[in-house]
């Protein structure tokens, strides 16, 4: 009952984009014709570093298996951004990221690297215990061409990749966020591709996480539980299901200060 009345002042809103984001993968998935399911781990590393009152730095490093939760690899990535504080709660960060798609789908014998500039406008909310994060970002996709099943060919292609993620947070103890606490969260992201090369699959896909965070200090955090990644391929009538293992590691450093602070 306590953790329910914690979220009262944003249930209304919260729970109707929950919904709605629910609804259509429950729809896309009842009417995939071709879904292959796939189970997988991800893990990754997130440092936000606030450095003066105007100017930080991102980077995050992610892996991800390819199947059976530990079998291969299908994916590692290398972010780095500068962030651009407007005030305490929003923030602009805009950056690189260097893909690596490992063999898989029409490159079975090849890793296809990827090319990916990207911006991000991030704001926060606080109620009176809970949180509500939320980000839009704008990835610009230049993935290598394909020759065949092993080799690479010159050129890339490109195509606009628009993200909006909703992370809510709800302490799970009565002194709220604090060091050696626990809370549940549950986060979407829904990805959605534009540009010329893009045919079928507008829709590209949705990650939902529900899982538990420990604060370990006030700057750093651990997050794993479940998640599920819905996606649709290229070809449009293709699916992917990803029943998943979601393990991040988080630190939000306040260099202006000698203290960390969160």
């Amino acid at each position: 009952m306590q953790v329910f009345f914690i979220f009262a002042p944003m249930k209304r809103t919260l729970l109707l984009v929950c919904l709605h984001i629910f609804c259509s993968h429950l729809l896309l998935a009842q009417t995939a014709k071709n879904t292959e399911n796939i189970n997988q781990a991800w893990l990754g590393y997130f440092n936000q570093s606030r450095l003066t009152n105007r100017w930080g730095v991102w980077t995050d490093l992610q892996l991800r298996t390819k199947e059976n939760f530990t079998s291969n690899f299908s994916q590692s990535i290398f972010r780095f951004g500068i962030t651009y504080y407007i005030d305490n709660t929003t923030k602009f960060t805009a950056g690189y990221a260097r893909v690596f798609l490992y063999p898989g789908d029409n490159h079975k014998a090849i890793t296809q690297p990827e090319h990916r500039p990207w911006q991000q406008l991030q704001w926060h909310t606080a109620f009176k215990k809970t949180r509500l994060m939320q980000w839009i970002r704008l990835d610009e996709r230049f993935r290598r061409k394909i020759a065949n099943d092993s080799t690479l060919a010159d050129g890339y292609n490109f195509n606009w990749r628009l993200r909006y993620n909703i992370w809510c947070e709800v302490p799970l103890c009565r002194n709220g966020i604090q060091p050696g606490s626990l809370s549940f969260i549950l986060n979407d992201e829904l990805h959605v591709n534009f540009g010329k090369e893009i045919v079928y699959n507008y829709f590209d896909q949705n990650r939902f996480f529900a899982g538990l965070k420990y604060q370990f200090s006030p700057a750093s955090n651990l997050q794993f539980g479940y998640m599920n990644v819905f996606q649709q391929l290229p070809a449009g009538n293709k699916y992917k299901n990803i029943n998943g293992i979601r393990l991040f590691f988080f630190q939000n450093f306040d260099l202006r200060k000698a203290t960390v602070k969160r």
